[in-house]
């Protein structure tokens, strides 16, 4: 194994999977079920992709976060504010540590495989709003895997200088059928089309150039 990917079943961590695999890499993919509203859209997703591609597929299951941290984003709290991306509100849906968390969890199964390489599609649009997303974090986060799997096992971000236009351009020259992938945070039967979520996929599937096969609320 060369490779652990933490897969949520949205677009960024997708890509991430298929260039990987096309850099014939072997990959093992991690999610996490952590109680996200959209989290059982999420994973419905990131099971049928890694199905469909034969590849090695688990999910953790982490309820405490649930049930203990608080953050509009999760089922126990607030509802999803609607705007761009980068506005204010959208801190409102930081899990906090999160990132944290679910490295260091794949970390441990990483060297537990055998894997050299940890692999996470945070990218530049998310620093703002995500502490846990940010360039010193996952210098930070790295340098501490490292060191605690006695350097056996470090973390790779490749879209870590790239926007969500970027990786969606990407995506499509990968061959990647966006449909298949979750964004919305609402979680609802459809995309919303309204959230900073849905707003931020709309922009980078080129949803203004008629590219986006999502199908929107709004």
């Amino acid at each position: 194994m060369d490779s652990v990917l933490i897969l949520s079943g949205g677009m960024d961590s997708t890509v991430a999977l298929y260039q990987a695999l096309q850099q014939g890499k072997h990959v093992a993919a991690l999610s996490f079920d952590y109680g996200a509203k959209h989290n059982h859209r999420e994973l419905s997703c990131a099971r049928a992709i890694c199905e469909s591609l034969g590849i090695d597929h688990q999910v953790v299951a982490l309820e405490c976060i649930n049930r203990l941290f608080s953050s509009d984003l999760l089922q126990s709290g607030g509802e999803v504010p609607d705007g761009p991306y980068n506005h204010e509100d959208m801190k409102k849906t930081v899990v906090p540590f999160r990132n944290g968390i679910m490295l260091s969890i794949a970390a441990g199964y990483a060297e537990s495989l055998g894997a050299g390489e940890l692999l996470i599609g945070s990218h530049s649009g998310d620093h703002a709003i995500y502490p846990d997303c940010r360039p010193s974090f996952n210098r930070a986060m790295d340098q501490a895997i490292q060191e605690g799997t006695d350097n056996t096992v470090h973390l790779h971000i490749p879209f870590m200088e790239m926007d969500k236009r970027d990786i969606g351009d990407l995506g499509r020259e990968l061959g990647i059928d966006f449909s298949a992938t979750w964004t919305c945070y609402k979680g609802g039967d459809l995309h919303c089309g309204t959230c900073g979520a849905c707003d931020e996929r709309k922009y980078a599937l080129r949803h203004d150039e008629g590219l986006d096969p999502t199908r929107y609320l709004v």
